[in-house]
């Protein structure tokens, strides 16, 4: 069974000079090209919102891993740092569930 890291964040209405949908779609983009990049990430999904309900996160990623260890060679890897500062430019919440 594959290690699981499960990341929701809450965009900001603009940022970048985009607003919350384009910047969901670029954000998408970006983080799915992850795939391939990094040893030990089976996969990795980003869903956009299409409901927008309260309480509603408005993106999710879901990144299947080969194990718990990974998720730290997941989170060093260069790919993956260089995603953050965008991650981090357009979001105002973020939560994670890892298992």
């Amino acid at each position: 069974m594959a290690f699981k890291h499960i990341v929701m964040w809450t965009l900001l209405d603009t940022a970048n000079g985009n607003d919350k949908s384009t910047n969901a779609k670029l954000a998408k983009e970006v983080l799915e090209a992850l795939n391939g990049q990094i040893p030990g990430l089976q996969r990795l999904e980003v869903g956009i919102d299409c409901l927008q309900g309260a309480g509603s996160y408005d993106l999710v990623l879901i990144a299947d891993l080969d194990s718990r260890e990974t998720l730290d060679v997941y989170q060093d890897h260069p790919a993956h740092q260089a995603v953050l500062p965008m991650m981090k430019s357009i979001t105002s919440k973020r939560a994670a569930v890892d298992y």
